[in-house]
């Protein structure tokens, strides 16, 4: 268990969930079920479960800091990596990286989004520890692959090869996110699973493949692996991070590499990354309506999401298939199949309104 770590990345600002999501607010500081635990929460108590506190780090952007602190007080301050800037999960990941092994050079470690639900959560810890049983023993990086129950252009897919045994293969192939025809196509062959976004390798194995795949931030960040673990290193990551491209791991890495492996699953698992994500794990009525946080009367309507932070009665007829979210200033009105615009209606009401909506 000593050599177990986790990084847990929430530093996004989720503008997809505009206009529950804010700028100072991101979704994975909110609670969208009404358990009393937002999603980050309910990531750490997974989590905390398989891996002891000292040993999960966060990194988040220093901007939601007092957020983290505040919902997370039993992580320990100095395991909350704060960026400057937002460089997209290769950066973040290296960071993070760098500061484990220093402090422990045999880390093996899982790095996961903060914002998934996984409902079989016993599946779940089984396939975390046989992952790092398997990371420790190998030098491999291994991505966590879900089961696909339908054709979702949401996700990226994963084909798998060659088998290790116990639910692990060889990665054939990754495949961005398609659209629907070639996702079918797909999901029918069975040889492809979702992409989670979760990954576990050891310190080792997942510098040298920085050190192959991007040699030019993985230089920066050993020029600066002098300071890390110092009262100097905020600043001096900073200074890398000014310097770094943004770029996914996926891409820059996992992508790229030849031994990539992943470990299949149903974990009931979703990413909440979308209304319609949220919509599909929601309990729903009888007409396929869900509701967030408000009373609804609804009249020859199906299939609607309302999601209203407030005490305001919502009366809804002839509305089919919608989206209406209403959060402090901003009510937004949208078919859910346009949900892919949501960022750009964010991206307008910022330039329209000088940041305002945010």
């Amino acid at each position: 268990m000593k050599n177990r770590y986790c990084i847990i990345m929430s530093g996004g600002v989720g503008s997809r969930f505009w206009p529950l999501s804010r700028t100072s607010c991101p979704k994975q500081f909110l609670d969208f079920f009404g358990r009393g635990r937002t999603l980050l929460q309910m990531t750490y108590d997974r989590i905390s479960r398989i891996i002891p506190a000292e040993n999960i780090f966060i990194v988040t952007n220093e901007e939601y800091a007092s957020l983290t602190y505040q919902q997370l007080p039993e992580v320990p301050r100095n395991n909350i990596l704060l960026e400057g800037l937002r460089r997209n999960t290769a950066p973040c990941i290296a960071w993070a990286t760098y500061h484990i092994r220093k402090l422990n050079p045999d880390a093996v470690m899982l790095v996961t989004p903060c914002d998934h639900i996984i409902f079989r959560e016993e599946e779940f810890e089984r396939v975390i520890e046989r992952g790092f049983d398997f990371v420790a023993a190998n030098n491999r990086l291994l991505t966590i692959g879900i089961t696909p129950n339908r054709p979702e252009t949401g996700y990226g897919y994963i084909q798998v090869g060659d088998s290790w045994g116990e639910g692990i293969s060889h990665v054939k192939t990754f495949v961005e996110k398609p659209d629907y025809e070639m996702a079918k196509v797909l999901v029918d062959s069975g040889e492809f699973f979702w992409n989670s976004g979760m990954f576990l390798w050891n310190a080792s194995t997942i510098v040298e493949a920085l050190r192959l795949h991007l040699p030019e931030i993985t230089a920066l960040f050993e020029q600066a692996e002098h300071d890390i673990l110092t009262p100097r290193e905020k600043a001096t990551i900073d200074n890398v991070y000014e310097q770094c491209v943004a770029i996914s791991i996926d891409f820059a890495v996992m992508e790229k590499a030849d031994n990539a492996c992943v470990i299949c699953a149903n974990l009931g698992w979703s990413d909440i990354g979308t209304w319609n994500g949220l919509y599909d794990i929601s309990p729903k009525t009888e007409q396929g309506n869900v509701t967030q946080k408000c009373k609804t009367l609804m009249y020859d309507s199906k299939n609607n999401i309302i999601a209203v932070e407030s005490n305001k009665l919502v009366v809804v007829d002839g509305l089919d298939d919608f989206l209406v979210a209403e959060s402090g200033d901003v009510l937004l009105i949208c078919p859910r199949d346009n949900e892919k615009r949501i960022r750009q209606f964010f991206n307008d009401a910022m330039v329209k309104f000088d940041g305002k909506y945010n």
